[in-house]
């Protein structure tokens, strides 16, 4: 489930964002009134991309929670940032002209909405809509970004949650290189991830070892979150980072060298404590490594979607493939 990236500067490429959002909405089965708001609100991200950003960036992804489908945007840029977002989601105010309705109109139409601005850095936009009927509330918040290296059409890197069995478990996978042959080599280790469907990170690990040795190869980690939330589990292979990040403290967790599929002479697996309001991030090396969420200031409290957008915005190396994953329990009687 990759992304589709598609840069807005101008009025075009405003139109063709839109035009993809729609496509991509019927495509997963939208009725014409919802494909209408999918439209709507990624044409609004669009226009005030074009009137306010440097660098404007669309992200489009399909959502998926039971039999329930969904899409995703993200809007990014390295505009001049809100310094009142509260004031800027009021009908009626703007700042070039407009009629001031965007950003209310399509908090209006999407079933989640956030927004994360910082004056002089940027402002990232998330909105989800679904097909029908929005889910019930997901008990772990995700956010991905996923994106293809420019001039791919598939995306080498690869990522799955599986939240069965009362324990939640993260996959992040980059296959070697990029392009066809690197994302059959991450889908397959996803496979493997699926089809063993228990047992601890390492286990999970060697079994897709075997299951990559006729491809290229992949570098893979796994984090799995204990039932009674107070462990998370990280076993690695390759240049995937991940990290656990509470207010105050960054704990960087470990990888062992190697390329599963051909050589992985040592796996291991380290456990990590996880508390209350912890977030998980883990990275394929398409971001360089030098983040700090805080140097971002409110961001943690925002949608992990945000937290995902925001950090590959901000360093993506952009020539790979790059993946970001981030993860947070939702606690109990919260609501956005």
């Amino acid at each position: 489930m990759s992304s589709t990236a598609i840069p807005v500067t101008e009025s075009s490429q405003a139109g063709h964002a839109r035009r993809t959002a729609a496509a991509l909405a019927a495509r997963l089965g939208f009725n014409e009134e919802d494909q209408g708001k999918v439209a709507l609100v990624v044409s609004e991200a669009a226009k005030n991309l074009v009137a306010h950003a440097r660098e404007g960036l669309i992200l489009l992804r399909a959502l998926h929670q039971g039999s329930q489908v969904g899409l995703e945007m993200l809007a990014l840029d390295k505009g001049p940032g809100m310094a009142d977002v509260d004031r800027c989601l009021r009908d009626g105010y703007s700042t070039a002209g407009t009629g001031g309705s965007g950003l209310g109109a399509m908090r209006r139409m999407s079933a989640l909405f956030d927004v994360y601005s910082v004056p002089g850095v940027g402002t990232a936009v998330l909105a989800w809509l679904w097909a029908g009927k929005p889910p019930p509330r997901s008990g772990m918040e995700l956010g991905v970004v996923c994106v293809p290296m420019a001039g791919e059409e598939v995306c080498g890197d690869s990522w799955a949650v599986d939240g069965k069995a009362g324990r939640f478990l993260f996959l992040v996978a980059d296959g070697l290189g990029h392009g066809p042959e690197a994302a059959r080599a991450s889908r397959a280790a996803v496979v493997s991830f699926l089809e063993q469907g228990s047992g601890d990170p390492v286990e999970l690990l060697r079994g897709g070892h075997q299951e990559l040795r006729s491809t290229r190869g992949a570098a893979v980690a796994l984090a799995a979150l204990t039932q009674d939330r107070s462990q998370l589990h990280y076993a690695g292979v390759g240049n995937i980072s991940a990290s656990v990040v509470s207010p105050g403290d960054t704990q960087r967790l470990v990888s062992m060298n190697g390329t599963l599929g051909h050589q992985a002479p040592r796996m291991q697996q380290f456990s990590y404590p996880w508390k209350a309001g912890a977030t998980l991030v883990m990275c394929s090396d398409g971001l360089a490594t030098q983040w700090r969420l805080d140097a971002y200031p409110g961001l943690l409290t925002r949608h992990p979607g945000l937290v995902a957008g925001v950090l590959y915005r901000d360093f993506a190396r952009g020539r790979d493939d790059a993946t970001v994953l981030v993860a947070r329990e939702v606690p109990t009687g919260e609501s956005r």
